[in-house]
């Protein structure tokens, strides 16, 4: 059986050492949340998952999620007390407006403790993180009535909520949606149409279920631009605000899927089901935007979450089981075989996944405290510094950290040989749970799109100038530390093939948009890389600094050995990745489609 342990040193050490947390101390949304109490918080959240969440999460996945022919679902066994578990212990409010009933924590804290439930349980926490970016639209964009009368059983996890935006005829073309809206005179519509793959859209967890529907009102225009978001319970509130009247909207049918069998997805069926419009008529995408990318920025702590997990059992593994014998020569002769760790190989898999995955929490770390900047900081123009670094790091996180979520997951699968293959391991549900991740919220080749056909370029490129500035700086402030010169020329050269990357685009996709398609996969890995890269150098230093004070531990010390590792063994891929892009669109978009 799969254990799992949350790295909530790391996290600390990445708050406290490397992003220097103590100077957010007087911020607003910082305050209230010095480094001792989110400390404690996150220590708290680890104990939860770990005790209450994670034991469900095989069974869970043998079991599935069940509906019955009233179209009612049931969860797997446990879900139901945990999730009640959890909705008392103030965990799906930890960063709710307390005017809801939310804690009033920074909201950089629940995107911390959102990897740990993940790790945990993918399918599990998929219900909680679902119903906070309902929250999150609702907040920007609901009118103070339907907040009122949402908002407070929403924000502390009594009601669960969901984004409904997928048709059968259409996923990623949301202007095709057929799904129509008919006022009734009163400022309610009454929805009707089909929504398809709604991630909680039907159990037993919760007495409501919100659901946030993208649907066309009648005589809107055609395309995305006649497209509205609308506020359909699964009960309608009585007087007191309590589930009374069935609205009109049923599952249908739940899907049978390759994992996250613990999280129903259903088949939505709307008849006239009563619905309350959230912001401006024809502007549904601009509000459930809002909850698409802080869904997307989920998806990406997927990615980090099921790597984390995949490593800690894989490594166990490899430290526990014996086959063959060192290259070298028997490394315990006393012993009828040697450790899987000493193979080369073993290590090399494992470094991997490792490397990655300390980088990639601490980009995440980054992004979560940009966010809160973004979101309280009393100063425009580091709101809008913030906002540019969000936009632009939403794609490359989503795309690159699931994508080698998943690959990381094989990888800890074949640490384990056959044995990685049968279900009682726990790794091949590792794999299965993670391949959803780079499919919805987006499908990973989009996020490339988005990112060379939106973000890029978006305000005459200011965002991803800001970004090459960044390190530009942090090159030139540490120039002169011989300790950190070794570390350097991995982050120096990703920078300059992202740079090169850059210009080539802007010149080439803008003469052959297929430049920019066919460029747009391996730029965002590129990216991405290059961010990890500059991850490390910035892990490296801090860890450089707790050394000289004689104040390191041996998982710090070790970091600087995965750092040497990734700057000799996964920077070099931005050249190949350089390569690739910059060859263009020609041999791609050569060979006619019947012969295919």
């Amino acid at each position: 059986m799969p254990t799992y342990k949350a790295p909530v040193n790391d996290t600390v050490f990445l708050l406290r050492d490397v992003f220097d947390y103590e100077k957010y101390a007087n911020a607003p949304g910082f305050s209230e949340a010095p480094i001792d109490v989110v400390e404690a918080v996150l220590s708290e959240g680890a104990k939860f998952v770990e005790e209450v969440v994670q034991p469900l999460n095989r069974t869970g996945d043998l079991e599935g999620c069940k509906r019955h022919a009233d179209g009612s679902v049931t969860t797997p066994k446990g879900f139901k007390e945990a999730y009640k578990a959890l909705v008392e212990g103030g965990w799906v409010g930890l960063a709710g407006d307390p005017k809801y009933g939310g804690q009033g924590l920074p909201h950089f804290l629940a995107v911390l403790f959102e990897e740990y439930q993940v790790s945990a349980n993918l399918a599990f926490a998929m219900y909680p993180g679902l119903t906070n970016g309902a929250v999150a639209a609702m907040m920007a964009h609901a009118s103070d009535e339907l907040k009122t009368r949402f908002l407070p059983k929403l924000t502390t996890g009594e009601w669960t909520g969901t984004m409904n935006l997928t048709e059968p005829h259409c996923g990623t073309d949301l202007g095709l949606i057929k799904t129509k809206a008919v006022p009734h005179g009163d400022g309610s519509y009454a929805i009707t149409g089909q929504k398809i793959f709604i991630s909680a859209g039907e159990h037993d967890l919760a007495d409501n279920i919100i659901h946030l529907v993208l649907a066309r009102i009648e005589g809107a225009p055609q395309g995305v631009k006649g497209i509205s978001l609308f506020i359909v319970p699964k009960f309608l509130p009585d007087a007191d605000g309590k589930p009374s009247q069935s609205n009109g909207v049923v599952c249908g049918s739940i899907e049978h899927k390759m994992g996250i069998h613990g999280n129903v997805t259903a088949v939505l069926n709307y008849d006239g089901a009563k619905g309350w419009l959230v912001g401006e008529e024809h502007r549904g995408l601009n509000a459930m935007f809002v909850m698409m990318n802080g869904a997307r920025l989920g998806v990406a702590v997927q990615g980090l979450a099921i790597s984390e997990v995949a490593y800690q059992n894989a490594a166990a593994y490899a430290k526990d089981r014996r086959q063959g014998r060192s290259l070298k020569g028997p490394a315990e002769p006393d012993k009828a075989a040697d450790l899987l760790i000493v193979h080369p190989d073993v290590r090399r898999m494992l470094l991997e996944i490792r490397a990655f995955n300390e980088a990639a929490r601490a980009l995440l770390v980054s992004v979560a405290l940009t966010q809160e900047e973004a979101l309280t900081s009393p100063d425009p123009n580091v709101r809008q510094a913030a906002d540019d670094r969000l936009g632009l790091m939403t794609p490359v996180m989503k795309g690159v950290f699931t994508d080698c979520g998943f690959m990381n997951a094989v990888k800890a699968q074949q640490v384990l040989g056959g044995h990685g293959y049968i279900a009682e391991w726990g790794m091949e549900q590792f794999v299965r749970d993670a391949r959803i991740a780079m499919i919805y919220e987006g499908a990973n080749g989009v996020q490339a799109l988005d990112l060379v056909g939106r973000k890029l370029p978006k305000d005459g490129g200011r965002a991803v100038m800001a970004f090459f500035g960044e390190i530009g700086q942090f090159l030139a402030a540490s120039k002169a530390d011989a300790a950190l010169a070794p570390y350097r020329g991995g982050l120096e050269s990703a920078l300059g093939h992202l740079q090169q990357a850059t210009l080539w685009l802007s010149k080439n996709g803008l003469a052959d948009p297929d430049n920019a398609g066919a460029a747009s996969y391996d730029y965002m890995h590129l990216f991405g890389l290059t961010a990890l890269a500059y991850m490390w150098a910035r892990v490296v230093k801090a860890a450089l600094a707790r050394q000289a004070k004689g104040d390191s531990t041996p998982e710090i010390d070790a970091k600087l050995t995965l750092a040497r590792f990734f700057n000799e063994r996964m920077a070099p891929e931005t050249g190949a990745q350089f390569a690739r892009l910059t060859a263009g669109a020609a041999t791609l978009m050569a060979l006619p489609a019947e012969a295919f």
